[in-house]
C-alpha cells in the first residue's frame, strides 16, 4: 500500500485499515524510511514555512523557522523510534507479543494524523490545533494494540495510558534538548525567543 493511501485510511477508517496492517510484514526500515521520515516532513516543512515567513509575535524569522523545522523533524524521528522501543519493551508486561516491527507499526501509524495535521504549522497561530490530532493518535493507538501488539482487551487501555505517558516524557525532553541545540547551533539564545 502506498504512502498516500495508508495515511488516508488509517485516518479515515482505522478500524479495518488495522486489520490490513496486521496481515502485513512488520519492516521496520521500509516503515521507517517510505512513511515515518516523509510524513515527518510535513510539519518540519510547514513550521519553516509558518515561522520563517509568516511567523507568529517574536517567533519569526529565516533561523527560527529553520530551528522550529529540524527540531520538529528529528523530535518526530526520534520519539517514533523510542516509543515504538519502549511500547515493545513494556509487551509483556500487559500480555502482550514482544515484537520490534509490530511495536514500530503500531506508533508510526497512530503519528499519522499528528504529521498530516501538522500542514497548520503553516500558520503558526493554528498550532493548538495539533492537540486535537494528538488526541486522534491516542484514539488510533487503542484501536491499534489488539491488532500490531495482539493486547488482551481488558489490557489495552492500561497500557495505552502508560505509552501516553511515555510519549509526553519523550516530548518534552526531547524537545528540550534538541531545542537547546539547535537554537545554540543557529545563535538562537533566550533573548532572541523572548524578542530581545
Amino acid at each position: 500500500m502506498n504512502l498516500v493511501d495508508r495515511a488516508k485510511s488509517i485516518i479515515l477508517s482505522p478500524k479495518t485499515e488495522w486489520e490490513v496492517i496486521a496481515n502485513e510484514p512488520a519492516d521496520m526500515g521500509g516503515i521507517f524510511t517510505g512513511y515515518v521520515i516523509p510524513l515527518a516532513l510535513i510539519p518540519a516543512v510547514a513550521s519553516f514555512i509558518g515561522y520563517g515567513f509568516i511567523g507568529f509575535g517574536f517567533m519569526s524569522g529565516i533561523t527560527f523557522g529553520l530551528a522550529y523545522a529540524l527540531v520538529s523533524l528529528i523530535g518526530s524521528l526520534v520519539g517514533v523510534f523510542l516509543l515504538a522501543f519502549v511500547v515493545n519493551l513494556l509487551a509483556p508486561s500487559f500480555g502482550s507479543v514482544k515484537d520490534q516491527g509490530r511495536a514500530m507499526q503500531l506508533v508510526a501509524y497512530t503519528y499519522t494524523p499528528i504529521w498530516v495535521g501538522g500542514i497548520v504549522n503553516i500558520l503558526p497561530f493554528l498550532g493548538w490545533l495539533g492537540m486535537l490530532f494528538g488526541l486522534y493518535g491516542i484514539y488510533l493507538m487503542y484501536l491499534g494494540f489488539p491488532h500490531t501488539m495482539k493486547t488482551p482487551e481488558d489490557k489495552v487501555v492500561v497500557y495505552m495510558i502508560v505509552a501516553v505517558i511515555v510519549l509526553m516524557i519523550i516530548y518534552f525532553v526531547v524537545g528540550g534538548i534538541l531545542t537547546t541545540i539547535m537554537f545554540s547551533i543557529l545563535g538562537l539564545g533566550l533573548s532572541s525567543m523572548m524578542g530581545g
